[in-house]
Formats: C-alpha cells, sequence, structure tokens
C-alpha cells in the first residue's frame, strides 16, 4: 500500500478510471453481439439498425481515449462488411 498522500490519491483515480473503461467497453461489446445476432439471423433491416447504434457508441468510446481511432476503425469497418454480406 502507498504511503506518500499523492500515491494514495493516484490508486484511487486510476480505480475510477479503470470502472468507467471497463464499462464502455462492456457496453461496447454488448452492441457488437447484437449486430452479430442480427447477422446470425439473416436479419438485414435489424443489423443495420444495431449497426448504427454500434458505431455510435464505438465512436464514443474512441473520443473518451478506451479505443485507439485504428482499432476503432476496424472494428466499424468489420461489422459493416458483414452487414453488408447478408443478401
Amino acid at each position: 500500500m502507498a504511503n506518500i498522500k499523492s500515491a494514495k490519491k493516484r490508486i484511487k483515480v486510476i480505480n475510477t478510471k479503470t470502472e468507467r473503461n471497463k464499462a464502455i467497453k462492456t457496453k461496447v461489446k454488448t452492441y457488437i453481439k447484437k449486430v452479430e445476432a442480427a447477422i446470425a439471423a439473416n436479419d438485414k433491416a435489424a443489423a443495420s439498425e444495431a449497426l448504427t447504434a454500434c458505431i455510435s457508441e464505438i465512436n464514443k468510446a474512441t473520443s473518451k481515449g478506451i479505443f485507439h481511432k485504428n482499432t476503432a476503425s476496424r472494428k466499424i469497418s468489420r461489422l459493416s462488411k458483414a452487414v453488408n454480406a447478408i443478401a
């Protein structure tokens, strides 16, 4: 355990940020699962709708610094490609 006051504060701040990041990452994963479920069900309309919501959440997470911009781009690209593949 830290003895210095500033070190104790850093531990508290890091824990708070870790919880926030974990919550947002979990939320993004849930949206991705919704898109993948719609793709598996071959439901183009639901998949497109879920994709729009998912892209929004990924972009929000990226703007908060939780995902690197290239990671976000890759996730969006792969999901879009999968949705466009169902006909």
